[in-house]
């Protein structure tokens, strides 16, 4: 549901998230010895799970996402958690971008999955209008009503009908860097827009390039303008432009572009330049900026706390040669948090589809990804104790003390075809004003032609 979201109390842009010492990969163990249907108890001693749950023996479900390596991964375990519960046998079925499209060949061809992972709230629209996707049963509603803020709720809804039960939150406001390239250069981490700009030159003149970019993934793009918005033109413009209630051609945005072609503009700054950039896709964008001990292809990348997982796959050590500052502040506003998130639909009126998406709505699921790092939940029933490190921990809390004072991905909130399809609208005009940051007006142009197509306005 398009919903006006407000912004984030304080509480989210906490000083915390500069000490992320480490998101620690930690293992996470099963809650093993439970029979199907029932939470059992958990071998480190927790309450028993109330959560009540049907046999399916002999049920076959099928889940599509595009998560992929340590996301698909530890997703899986989660839905090995709820086959030891119900019986049923759970297949993972990896999913393109755009989802939707994937879903409709599926849908044409008779063989739609019972439940999808959707990253857009214009997906779950998009969906919603097409009817492929089913109204949350009430199991699943009640757990949704018990467990998160309206604000996620309303997320997952479109007409007063609840869909999605948002299982994954990100926050996409973190700057990464390579704690040895920062040392060697004598840099520190920068409060302000304009700090950060100083910092990478000073990187740069340590023979180190300072910044890391996965231009080859267009949603990072969208991720940089939407920072530099929300902080520079305010929650207000931000909201108003996610629903294009003012155009693509507005002052506020103008301004945006300008801010980012100051980054954008001189290639010496970005890893492999414009050209190089535009080739790499996000995995990359992170590990080239944590191999290469004090001489990494980069000194930074921005992006949010999923970044963890993809250190993990370096030699590097988190919060020591990893470490993290919020996105800087851009002009007079202050330092800008947005989020990001994927909910979980059934397209399947089964009762397997809503025992799952019951399961997904609880705290026992986000329990068991949280103790595998790399995850965030909007589940207000999820004990901190669950997450692996006191740092994240506090994220964790941090994120439920909001509320539904919070600011989502405005390219996830609009129309997959402008917000979330690669090699069109706001993706693609974000790539080609990467490789041409001169270009503000044209680039307005075209996003603004583009938004208007897919809005229908």
């Amino acid at each position: 549901m398009r919903t006006t979201l407000r912004t984030r109390k304080a509480a989210l842009t906490i000083t915390a998230l500069t000490t992320i010492a480490a998101l620690g990969l930690a293992g996470c163990g099963d809650d093993g010895g439970k029979d199907p249907g029932s939470g059992g108890s958990t071998k480190d001693g927790s309450t028993k799970s109330d959560l009540s749950l049907p046999s399916l023996k002999g049920e076959k479900i099928e889940v599509a996402a595009v998560w992929t390596g340590p996301e698909q991964e530890n997703f899986t375990k989660v839905l090995d958690e709820f086959e030891k519960r119900t019986g049923a046998t759970v297949t993972f079925v990896p999913a393109q971008d755009p989802i939707v499209n994937f879903l409709g060949t599926k849908i044409a061809g008779g063989s739609p999955p019972d439940v999808a992972m959707l990253p857009q709230v214009g997906a779950i629209q998009q969906a919603a209008a097409q009817k492929w996707i089913k109204p949350l049963g009430p199991e699943a509603k009640a757990q949704l009503a018990k467990n998160y803020a309206k604000g996620w709720q309303d997320l997952g809804s479109v007409g007063g009908t609840q869909y999605g039960v948002y299982f994954k939150a990100a926050n996409k406001s973190l700057v990464w860097y390579n704690s040895a390239a920062f040392e060697n250069a004598g840099a520190s981490e920068p409060k302000t827009w304009k700090d950060f700009l100083a910092t990478a030159e000073t990187i740069s003149a340590s023979g180190v390039t300072p910044v890391s970019i996965g231009g080859a993934d267009g949603w990072t793009l969208t991720d940089w303008f939407e920072n530099i918005y929300l902080s520079q033109a305010g929650p207000q413009k931000y909201d108003q432009l996610a629903k294009h209630q003012i155009k693509w051609t507005d002052a506020s945005v103008t301004q945006a572009l300008t801010t980012l072609g100051e980054l954008f503009g001189k290639p010496q700054l970005i890893a492999g330049g414009a050209n190089g950039a535009l080739q790499t896709e996000f995995p990359a964008s992170v590990t080239q900026t944590f191999t290469g001990g004090d001489q990494p292809k980069a000194a930074m990348v921005f992006e949010g706390d999923f970044v963890a997982v993809n250190i993990g796959q370096t030699p590097a050590k988190l919060g020591t040669d990893a470490k993290v500052f919020p996105f800087p502040a851009v002009g007079s506003g202050p330092a800008p948090v947005v989020t990001g998130g994927d909910a979980a639909v059934a397209l399947k009126d089964t009762k397997g589809a809503q025992a799952l998406l019951t399961f997904l709505a609880s705290p026992d699921a986000a329990k068991v990804w949280a103790g595998a790092g790399g995850f965030l939940s909007p589940n207000k029933a999820l004990d901190a104790s669950a997450y692996p490190n006191d740092t994240l921990r506090t994220i964790a809390k941090a994120l439920i003390a909001s509320g539904d004072d919070f600011r989502f991905d405005m390219s996830d909130q609009m129309p997959q075809s402008f917000g979330g399809t690669p090699g069109k609208g706001e993706w693609k005009a974000l790539q080609d004003f990467l490789k041409n940051p001169q270009d503000v007006a044209g680039t307005q142009a075209r996003l603004e032609a583009d938004a208007a197509k897919a809005y229908k306005s």
